[in-house]
């Protein structure tokens, strides 16, 4: 029994962080679409989660697709939760960093799942990420001592860019796959795209950081950015919108290496 018990435990694992990667994946590929559109001088709807979601709504099916999404990032969370719990699969799995890691991601992605099945649900046509961004900031700048934690918080969030960018140069990503069972033409694809789709993403999680820094140090709440604005910002630099290209199309080749662990991550 108890073996039986343990493996139906593992196959649930196995299928919340299967699933959880796959919505994962659309999202991020949706974003660096809208990006991309931003950077080509469409001005449609917003390239962050929101959007994504608003232009999936709109295709056949969206609805239920979207709904999809959700129940796939509660997997995702679920599969995090049960890291923080019962630890993480690999060396030095049980590492109490590893599973306070996990537990801050399962965090994040209830809160990312709960706006996802939010919107589903008919309730997610409020204000847009960026304005969210501002509007939390100047709530949090009026508590005691308000502009150095949201300095901190600024500063955690760039730190954690830099992070997931520097771990995907160094690919750190590689001790989690199945290397074993992987060709190795499919091996370099999957390393091209995590490579290259982290330091997008982690570059992007920075950038946001550096904003919200910037409106602490200012006291000006309006200086922090939602990831749309993030995205934006990218054109106003001497490389103009081709750095958004770039920074766009990481996000989607990251997208990419999120279906790609779907398939080949150990769990």
């Amino acid at each position: 029994m108890g073996g039986e018990a343990a493996r139906e435990g593992g196959t649930a694992r196995e299928v919340a962080a299967r699933c959880g990667l796959v919505a994962r994946g659309v999202l991020y590929v949706l974003v660096g679409v809208l990006a991309l559109r931003v950077a080509f001088g469409d001005q449609g709807p917003e390239a962050d989660r929101k959007g994504a979601l608003q232009e999936l709504m709109d295709k056949p099916l969206g609805g239920v697709l979207v709904w999809a999404i959700g129940i796939g990032l509660v997997c995702m969370m679920l599969w995090r939760l049960s890291e923080a719990v019962f630890g993480v699969a690999g060396p030095d799995g049980d590492k109490a960093s590893k599973r306070l890691a996990s537990a801050a991601r399962a965090v994040f992605y209830a809160v990312v799942a709960f706006s996802v099945l939010s919107f589903a649900a008919g309730s997610g046509g409020g204000r847009s990420g960026d304005e969210q961004s501002r509007d939390v900031t100047a709530k949090a700048m009026e508590l005691p001592g308000g502009p150095w934690w949201v300095g901190a918080v600024g500063a955690a969030i760039a730190v954690g860019g830099v992070v997931i960018a520097v771990r995907a140069a160094l690919r750190t990503f590689r001790k989690h796959l199945a290397l074993d069972r992987m060709p190795e033409g499919v091996r370099k694809a999957v390393e091209f795209l995590g490579v290259t789709g982290g330091v997008a993403r982690g570059t992007v999680f920075a950038a946001a950081g550096a904003f919200v820094v910037y409106a602490a140090v200012r006291y000006d709440p309006a200086q922090a950015k939602g990831v749309d604005d993030t995205l934006r910002s990218f054109t106003q630099t001497p490389a103009g919108p081709w750095l958004l290209v770039l920074i766009a199309a990481g996000l989607i080749l990251f997208g990419l290496f999120s279906w790609a662990m779907a398939g080949w991550r150990r769990v």
